[in-house]
């Protein structure tokens, strides 16, 4: 595809978009899907047309609104171009959508019953980056992407900026990896870009092996805006001088796997991946590696030996994939969310990235709510956004009159959050000082109903059956871990057996191999710190606070 070609793609799209009086977007992401979505496009469709109105409407499919609890979600975009007002509707079903048709788009009246308000703190306290396109664009057409923007800081840097420049906008944003270390990307993309010989080879590789318990982010961003993905990876091969690019992507995301397939294959259609990408000498492959579901191989090493068709069990460090990663070559690793942040880096600058978020913690973040919270769902706000407007203004609060009592981030690489910490900022400093971390964006909100014990046996399980058994600590540490858990939580444990339990925490934090193991203990030692008086009224007086263990002598303890 040339420059013109790609103007010629935006200027024909756009002026069908102006067209039409009105755009109704139906999310088409996989919580929307198990709600039911196709069948309210389906009768969308349908009522548009027996209404007379398809040639004036467009009906599309579409990535994530945010609101996951209250799918499926629909949104009608109404009046003339550059002027257009946005009506969001929730809980629609087939029905509805028909009451849509004939009430918005026949008699001008928005449908009352299933309208989201416009200033709902939900959208009003957002600030959108990474999901910018996702809920506006078709995912599946590419042609309705670019008319959104896709690819064109692609262009831009391969017509106006050399690798080098792309690099230092990198550096000046401040991005930090969204993928739970926050090692900053434009170090890490500086250090491939220098490693090997002139013109060796090297490897751009997309961590998309979310595995965290309640984490959703980047299946969401893979079906909702995989071109953006593509383009920052793309980005990324230039700037550090790779050729070649690999998703490794969980296999139970069979629609993130879906659309990924559809995105590179239109992608290459068009030529802006596969050889001389916008008539350039820069040529940019990806492929895609399906992972078996091993929460071992979001670790970059075992990854590698994943993508290499070996078993996924992590390797030693030094030597870092940067200067030896696939096959030997250097490679640059990064997670779907980071890639998803650089095509905005290009186009605006790296200082205006930077003037978003806090001084250390630049940018956005993407979080999946969950848990005991009024809205479940896909959130993007500033970095040092407080756990307060998180969880209280955006989340909506604890349902059903409960008390807030802990925050998880992290997954079981993290730790939880207490009431007395609502007010501290979410960035990557703030987080480690209470004793927790960002992680891929998980955010599990529990009321008093929720055991600690019972919260961090679950997380030591989790571990435990994702442990790859390379490393003696994490292979046995993690058993006898949970062994120690569940004996607390029958109420049969003995202070020495909470004291053997604080030892083990630190041993496998110190001696084991990655990731998987250095912080499995997190979750018991954060809610040790925060809640170590409900692990002694289970051990000195065998009762659970929150009524949730079975204790020993059978029943449920009294809370």
């Amino acid at each position: 595809m040339t420059s013109d070609e790609l103007q010629h793609v935006v200027d024909r799209e756009r002026a069908e978009r102006d067209r039409a009086s009105h755009r109704v977007c139906v999310c088409a992401a996989a919580g929307c899907q198990s709600l039911g979505s196709e069948a309210v496009r389906a009768a969308l469709s349908r009522a548009v047309e027996e209404a007379g109105l398809d040639g004036t409407v467009q009906v599309r499919g579409t990535g994530c609104l945010g609101l996951c609890h209250a799918g499926t979600m629909v949104q009608v975009e109404s009046g003339e171009a550059g002027a257009r007002q946005a009506a969001l509707y929730e809980r629609v079903d087939a029905q509805s959508a028909v009451e849509i048709v004939r009430s918005h788009l026949v008699a001008g009246e928005p449908l009352a019953s299933h309208l989201v308000a416009p200033d709902a703190p939900f959208f009003a306290r957002q600030r959108k980056v990474v999901l910018q396109g996702s809920g506006r664009i078709d995912p599946e057409d590419i042609e309705d992407c670019i008319a959104g923007g896709a690819y064109q800081a692609l262009h831009r840097a391969l017509v106006e900026m050399s690798p080098q420049q792309v690099l230092q906008e990198v550096v000046a944003s401040g991005l930090r990896g969204r993928g739970g270390a926050g090692y900053p990307t434009g170090l890490k993309w500086s250090t491939v870009a220098k490693a090997g010989a002139p013109g060796a080879k090297k490897y751009v590789v997309c961590n998309a092996d979310e595995g965290d318990p309640g984490a959703f982010m980047d299946r969401s961003v893979l079906e909702g805006d995989p071109h953006r993905v593509l383009e920052g990876m793309a980005l990324a091969a230039y700037a550090v001088g790779a050729d070649q690019g690999y998703v490794y992507v969980r296999g139970e995301y069979p629609l993130a796997i879906k659309r990924l397939k559809t995105a590179i294959k239109q992608a290459e259609k068009l030529q802006l991946l596969g050889s001389r990408v916008f008539d350039t000498a820069f040529g940019f492959r990806v492929d895609l590696r399906i992972g078996a579901g091993a929460f071992v191989c979001g670790e970059e090493t075992a990854l590698m030996q994943s993508v290499e068709g070996q078993r996924g069990q992590p390797r030693p460090r030094p030597p870092f994939p940067a200067q030896s990663g696939l096959w030997g070559a250097p490679t640059l690793i990064n997670n779907v969310e980071t890639f998803a942040n650089v095509p905005t880096i290009v186009l605006g600058g790296g200082a205006a990235y930077a003037r978003l978020g806090t001084e250390k913690s630049k940018g956005t973040k993407v979080f999946a709510l969950a848990g005991k919270i009024r809205n479940t769902g896909l959130i993007e706000v500033p970095m040092g956004a407080t756990l307060r407007e998180i969880i209280f203004e955006i989340g909506g609060g604890i349902p059903g009159g409960k008390r807030f009592k802990a925050a998880q981030t992290g997954g079981p690489s993290g730790g939880c959050i207490p009431a007395q910490h609502l007010d501290l900022p979410v960035d990557y400093e703030s987080l480690q000082g209470v004793g927790t971390i960002m992680g891929s964006g998980g955010l599990i909100v529990m009321d008093e109903t929720s055991c600690m014990v019972d919260v961090a046996k679950f997380f030591m399980d989790f571990c435990r059956e994702e442990s790859c058994g390379k490393c003696v600590p994490c292979r046995a540490g993690t058993v006898q871990m949970h062994g120690l858990l569940e004996k607390i939580g029958r109420g049969e444990a003995t202070l020495a057996d909470l004291e053997r339990l604080k030892e083990l925490a630190e041993l496998l934090r110190s001696t084991s191999l990655c990731g998987l193991g250095q912080t499995a203990p997190n979750p018991v030692l954060s809610t040790l710190r925060y809640f170590e008086d409900e692990y002694l009224a289970h051990v000195r007086e065998r009762r659970c606070p929150a009524g949730v263990c079975a204790m020993k002598g059978g029943g449920e303890a009294a809370a």
